[in-house]
């Protein structure tokens, strides 16, 4: 089955071909883009396609690699030979399965979705290429050896706050996932808002791009805050005027508290507003 995007997902058309390279390849493939431009739900809708269960591990700045293959659970077990269970004599009842086991293990090909790679110590993904690439791992604890029943379509994603290894890299099939034009933008948001009306998405999405080419701009508003912002228009009933008034054009767009996330950006559209006030009032 060929990923093709879904009803709830607009995928243009080079990712898709990333998507079923991937696939094809038999390789993870490695996603990256700005933040909020639908990385995560990819996985989603990718196994949503397959008719298959989405195993997500997401990434913390503290999380080993080890995590996704296993844990030893010492404490409870010298727990419980302190109570006297019976338990701890079979040392596989203290080994808790982790992301990578559970899809190894799934009874039919999962979509496996490992998280925000890049923020993890720059040796997890080294940590990981072996048992990536061989689809195999072994528990020392209990001397078993453990292989995927069947290989799990893997999926990675990446903010690129830092560079990952050449050795992982290659191992991979990579997609940058570029931020949507206006068109595929349209698209994008008529999946989330069908009953917008035209005008009012016509204007906002003016406002919105015109937003995102402000220069010094920390944090460049995303898709995902976009949708966001478009849902507060509709419900606070924002008239379409009030965006497409010129007077307004260069002033801090209404509810902007969705778009910007940090004072330093508001303070620099505080600023450009002011200028922008005082050039009219000469």
């Amino acid at each position: 089955m060929k990923f093709t995007g879904t009803e709830n997902y607009v995928a243009t058309e080079e990712l898709q071909m990333a998507v079923n390279a991937a696939i094809s390849l038999q390789k993870p493939l490695l996603i990256k883009g700005e933040p909020g431009t639908g990385k995560t739900m990819l996985a989603e809708e990718i196994a949503a396609t397959l008719d298959t269960e989405l195993i997500q591990w997401h990434i913390k700045s503290t999380t080993k690699a080890q995590q996704g293959l296993y844990e030893y659970d010492a404490v409870s077990r010298l727990r419980d030979s302190q109570l006297g269970d019976d338990r701890v004599h079979d040392i596989g009842n203290y080994i808790v399965k982790g992301k990578l086991w559970q899809a190894f293990d799934a009874d039919r090909p999962v979509v496996l979705l490992i998280d925000e790679i890049d923020k993890a110590d720059i040796e997890f993904p080294n940590d990981l290429l072996l048992e990536i690439d061989r689809m195999e791992f072994f528990v020392y604890e209990t001397q078993q050896h453990i292989k995927a029943r069947h290989r799990p379509v893997v999926l990675i994603t990446s903010n690129n706050e830092k560079e990952l290894p050449d050795a992982f890299l290659r191992r991979c099939f990579f997609h940058f996932i570029t931020f949507p034009d206006a068109e595929t933008m349209k698209r994008i948001v008529k999946v989330h808002h069908p009953d917008i009306k035209q005008e009012l998405l016509s204007q906002a999405m003016e406002t919105f791009f015109q937003l995102r080419e402000v220069p010094g701009l920390k944090k460049k508003p995303s898709t995902s805050e976009l949708i966001d912002w478009l849902k507060l228009l509709v419900a606070d009933d924002i008239p379409e005027d009030v965006l497409k008034d010129h007077e307004n054009r260069n002033a801090i767009p209404p509810l902007y508290g969705a778009l910007l996330k940090n004072e330093q950006d508001v303070h620099l559209m505080e600023k450009l507003a002011f200028m922008h006030r005082a050039r009219q009032n000469r």
